[in-house]
């Protein structure tokens, strides 16, 4: 084994020489589990696992990319910087804000690419819907709690927070369904940022105001059914993925 790689030594098909070097992905994966799977359970861990009565669960829920610490202090960094944009500019930017910030946390629930726990939770006895529920709430959980206690900072109206919270939820479905079906967190990321520039721009044209994409109620059913049909994709989209792949 050199550098993490094992080498065969294999004749090719005209037995004149070996074959190129390979990796031994068996192996590889066999580091991988035991890598993420033999820490002790913190306190945090073992009350999910009393929770949910899985510890498999409870581990692919502490796992999640986005739930840890690193990703929860750049969310509060993102939006303390919103917040004192608004408190400047009286523009309510943590509104702005808070819909893109919880897509990407939303996108990186889901990405077999970059989550550790991602294959485990695929061989677990839990669901795949089930690990994908308890990631998405709590990873939406966390960054609505961050967005509503700087609204509350910044002294934002109850219209503007709800106005808020619920374009995040349409913009976190798109960047759900669109990981869970490029089985990929940075493609569900981009297509996150990239629908709420596109709604948030175009409120600009059709209104003439930056905010009219967080202060229009006229466009909150529109969100909503569209939430309703990216969380039916989700939910298409897993319901064969278990032991698949």
């Amino acid at each position: 084994m050199t550098n993490g790689k094992v080498t065969h030594r294999v004749e090719g098909p005209d037995g004149q020489g070996p074959e190129p070097e390979g990796v031994d992905l068996g192996r590889v994966w066999v580091g991988v589990a035991a890598q993420v799977w033999r820490r002790r359970p913190a306190a945090v861990e073992r009350l999910a696992g009393h929770l949910f009565r899985s510890p498999g669960l409870a581990r692919a829920l502490v796992t999640t990319p986005s739930l840890l610490l690193g990703w929860v202090i750049a969310t509060a960094v993102v939006l303390l910087a919103g917040l004192l944009a608004t408190l400047s500019t009286g523009t309510p930017y943590v509104a702005l804000l808070a819909p893109a910030v919880a897509a990407a946390g939303i996108a990186f629930a889901y990405g077999p690419g970059i989550d550790p726990a991602w294959e485990l939770s695929c061989s677990t006895a839990v669901s795949d819907r089930m690990v994908l529920l308890v990631r998405a709430l709590a990873v939406f959980g966390v960054n609505a709690a961050l967005g509503l206690a700087a609204s509350v900072a910044s002294g934002t109206a109850t219209a503007v927070t709800i106005g808020w919270l619920v374009p995040m939820t349409a913009v976190c479905a798109l960047a759900l369904a669109a990981a869970t079906v490029a089985r990929s967190a940075n493609v569900g990321v981009a297509a996150g940022l990239l629908g709420w520039a596109v709604t948030v721009l175009s409120g600009q044209v059709a209104a003439g105001r930056l905010t009219a994409a967080v202060t229009d109620t006229a466009l909150w059913p529109a969100y909503l059914a569209f939430a309703a049909c990216c969380a039916a994709i989700v939910l298409y989209s897993t319901r064969t993925l278990k032991g698949t792949s």
